[in-house]
């Protein structure tokens, strides 16, 4: 099992950054992968970046050049930087964590963008 802490969401001007944090409650270097998905109001759940255990990244086309992820073992942390945001980027951000016994999930943070 693991317990994920997002944090680092907020509201931010169209074109502004963040930079979200999921801190783990253990080791996540075995962790098969680990990612941020986002719900807008009204909308599905959408992956929009992942890291697996070996390091290779996926994002979404939607943010594609714009947001990162990243992976750091020492501190049981992934983190998502999002530059040039958009309003569409405006929704509730998940932590995700693939572990072999099944998916866990944090409680999300809200990032909120204006135009």
């Amino acid at each position: 099992q693991v317990q994920l802490v997002e944090s680092g969401g907020g509201l931010v001007q169209a074109g502004g950054s963040l930079r979200l944090s999921c801190a783990a409650s253990r080791n996540i270097f075995r962790i098969n992968a680990m990612g941020w998905y986002r719900q807008a109001p009204g909308k599905r759940r959408e992956l929009v970046a992942r890291i697996t255990s070996g390091g290779i990244t996926n994002y979404a086309d939607s943010v594609k050049g714009r947001f990162t992820i990243s992976r750091d073992n020492a501190k049981n942390t992934v983190y998502l930087q999002m530059n040039s945001l958009k309003p569409e980027d405006t929704a509730v951000y998940y932590c995700n964590a693939v572990l072999q016994i099944g998916d866990y999930w944090g409680q999300g943070t809200q990032v909120t963008v204006s135009s």
